[in-house]
């Protein structure tokens, strides 16, 4: 399962008769876009679970469905992972110091 968020619906007007008029909504995993058969009505905004393979298939009515992705369920309270800090640049290494050469006549 995933935790996703939905982002827009998805309108397809044109497609193949297998895909009846399931809602199709937009979710994004992480910095990746995807499409994903809605079985539950989620809004725009919602954190989502998803299931995908075969699991996607059965949630969206047969197992002859094609979807790899549906909507399951929706998360009532979610607070995702607040984004990592960049990590800081390793320090550059201090120039190594200079000696100076002996000077000539003294000894």
């Amino acid at each position: 399962m995933l935790i996703v968020k939905v982002i827009k619906p998805l309108v397809s007007t044109n497609r193949i008769p297998d895909f009846e008029h399931k809602h199709l909504q937009v979710v994004q995993d992480g910095s990746t876009k995807k499409v994903a058969v809605d079985a539950v009505g989620a809004k725009p905004g919602d954190w989502v679970i998803c299931v995908s393979s075969s699991a996607a298939r059965e949630a969206a009515g047969s197992k002859s469905y094609p979807s790899d992705l549906t909507i399951v369920g929706i998360i009532d309270h979610w607070e995702p992972d607040p984004p990592k800090p960049a990590a800081a640049p390793a320090p550059s290494p201090s120039p190594a110091p200079m000696s100076t050469p002996p000077k000539e006549g003294v000894g």
